[in-house]
Parts: structure tokens; C-alpha cells; sequence
């Protein structure tokens, strides 16, 4: 668990649903300089920046997002703003969020190199 006391997958979980073809998002909460630098290629990212939910709060999700049955994955840089934002998530009655333990870079180190570090 880590501090915000959010449910967590490691990036083998998240390899995993992503081959499976599940419906589910991923929703990266990095700033687009960072998403430049590395990122996940799949159809399932929704790219919505931390700074743009403090000012936009659930509004800056696409409809389908504000489903609060959607299954999500939250992703950043290391894992620690996923967590904050998965926690803001539960509060706000997501019911199937979770926080991708390690973040990107851990899923570059241990899955596939190609989406780029930083």
C-alpha cells in the first residue's frame, strides 16, 4: 500500500490487462512535457495533467471517465501522484481505481524499454 491507502497494481498487472484486451483506462496524470518523453501506445491512455484536474476537478475527464463503475488505472512518473489522484478518486465515488505501483518508469525498466525514460 503506500500512503494515501489506495489500491495498487504493478506494471506486470497492467501488462497483463493490457494484453487481455479488457475495457478499462489508464489515465496518466504526468504534464505533457513528460508524456513527450515517455508513454504508453495504447488506446486506453487518457492523458489529463494533475495541474489540469486541480483547476477542472472531474470535468477534465472525457464522459466515459466520469462513469464511477469505470475500472481505472492511475499512472505518473513514479507513482506517487497516481496514488493522490486515485485517493481524490475514491472520494469523489469511483468505485474500481487503482494506482500503478512504480509509475512509468518502472514499467520502461521492467516491461518494455521502448516507451522511453526520464
Amino acid at each position: 500500500m503506500n500512503p494515501y491507502d489506495v489500491p495498487e497494481i504493478d506494471v506486470q498487472e497492467l501488462a497483463q490487462k493490457m494484453q487481455t484486451g479488457e475495457e478499462f483506462f489508464i489515465v496518466d496524470v504526468r504534464e505533457a512535457w513528460e508524456t513527450e518523453l515517455s508513454s504508453l501506445q495504447d488506446e486506453r491512455v487518457v492523458l489529463t495533467p494533475m495541474s489540469r484536474l486541480s483547476d477542472e476537478g472531474e470535468n477534465a475527464f472525457p464522459e466515459a471517465l466520469r462513469d464511477p463503475q469505470a475500472e481505472v488505472v492511475v499512472m505518473c512518473h513514479h507513482g506517487v501522484r497516481s496514488a493522490q489522484v486515485a485517493a481524490w478518486m475514491k472520494q469523489k465515488g469511483w468505485q474500481n481505481v487503482a494506482s500503478l505501483r512504480g509509475g512509468i518508469a518502472e514499467y520502461a525498466e521492467a516491461i518494455d524499454p521502448s516507451v522511453g525514460v526520464y
